[in-house]
């Protein structure tokens, strides 16, 4: 099977990824924080350990400040639930992801104001339009760092600038960058940071988390143990207990800390050129297939290595059940959970068929696309 759907989750994994996760199993199965014995210290000890290297990885001074979460949706929902008050306006994007675009839905009917940017037709945005944006009452900005469609990366230290500038929290979603990207949060400004621990980071499913800048307080998503100050009623205010109620994905934690170890130590800029060599490759060998269109900026400078196309309009969701069963090849086809970055593509309801490139693809992962895409193509025509 040839793998590009890496824009969901990676696979495969590192090695050390599943090491780590079996020696959490075999060795430290127990709750952290919850006991002061050996096993619960040994696997406290792993979890703080993993935000350390999160921390390095994002230029975060305190890794108290990251919370982990069971993915970058429910990342998201925390710190847009948990920041925002009726009365507040938001500020987001037309290219954002359902975990973005369904909570501000909802919030709207608590008393949310919430404005949405429209996208270039690439799938950008003009930074202008959003400070032209801000009101009064604007709390918040939420954006992308690439879009899970077209892979356009935004301007987040642009952003970032803005935000600060006016007094406005910028709240960032990290799914395509994290783990391909340099990310520092001081030096971009970021308050709220979401990432999910499946996809550029290597982790397993289940994992993911939100830095908070220090001095933000959120209303907790969730109220419980956190094997602190247990004595009280009240939800911690400390970090990250404060976001952390409950027993933890310990044996999930201690794969993403090997994920993040092995980003740490192969470096990011190989892991961007790697990605941007097959991004160019791709792109380059997908002009000589009769029929199709590429969406986004076709550009790997300018995007993750994420490609969407189309072959006029045909149904995006049969190219990918016919790569997958006539070639082996698994891709991404339909509305990847972005309806509105459909509109912005004018894909909307078609859909695109979707290619998203990791560390471990090949040149030839995509010599053997391009070949099942031509074939596809003659077949058509």
């Amino acid at each position: 099977m040839i793998y590009l759907d890496n824009a969901a989750t990676t696979w495969p994994k590192p090695p050390g990824v599943l090491q780590a996760m079996e020696k959490c199993l075999t060795q430290l199965g127990a709750n952290p924080g919850r006991a002061g014995h050996r096993m619960a210290l040994q696997a406290g000890r792993l979890i703080y350990e993993t935000r350390e290297l999160l921390a390095q990885l994002f230029g975060v001074k305190n890794p108290l400040q990251i919370a982990f979460t069971l993915n970058a949706t429910e990342a998201l929902n925390q710190a847009l639930r948990g920041l925002l008050a009726p009365g507040d306006h938001i500020i987001t994007s037309s290219m954002e992801h359902n975990s973005v675009s369904r909570p501000l839905h909802f919030l709207q009917g608590q008393g949310i104001e919430v404005t949405k940017i429209p996208a270039t037709p690439e799938g950008g945005i003009v930074v202008a339009e959003v400070e032209k944006s801000i009101k009064e009452n604007t709390k918040a900005l939420v954006m992308t760092h690439a879009s899970n469609v077209s892979g356009t990366i935004f301007p987040v230290k642009e952003l970032g600038e803005i935000t600060r500038k006016n007094n406005v929290f910028f709240i960032v979603d990290a799914a395509q960058t994290a783990g391909t990207y340099e990310i520092d949060v001081g030096k971009m400004q970021i308050d709220l940071l979401a990432f999910p621990g499946h996809k550029g980071l290597f982790g397993p499913q289940g994992t993911g988390g939100l830095y908070v800048r220090e001095g933000i307080s959120l209303t907790p998503l969730k109220y419980g143990g956190t094997g602190s100050s247990s004595e009280f009623p009240e939800q911690p205010d400390v970090y990250p207990d404060r976001l952390e109620s409950g027993t933890p994905n310990t044996v999930g934690i201690a794969g993403l800390g090997a994920g993040v170890k092995f980003i740490l130590e192969t470096g990011l800029d190989k892991i961007r050129s790697h990605e941007e060599h097959l991004t160019d490759m791709m792109l380059e060998e997908l002009k000589h297939v009769p029929g199709i269109k590429i969406y986004g900026p076709a550009n790997s400078k300018q995007q993750a290595p994420v490609i969407s196309v189309n072959f006029d309009r045909q149904d995006s969701g049969q190219i990918g059940f016919v790569l997958d069963q006539a070639f082996e090849i698994a891709c991404r086809a339909g509305l990847h959970c972005a309806p509105d970055a459909h509109r912005s593509l004018g894909t909307f309801p078609q859909g695109t068929v979707r290619f998203s490139f990791a560390y471990f693809n090949t040149e030839e992962d995509v010599r053997q696309t391009v070949a099942a895409l031509k074939q596809i193509a003659r077949e058509m025509g």
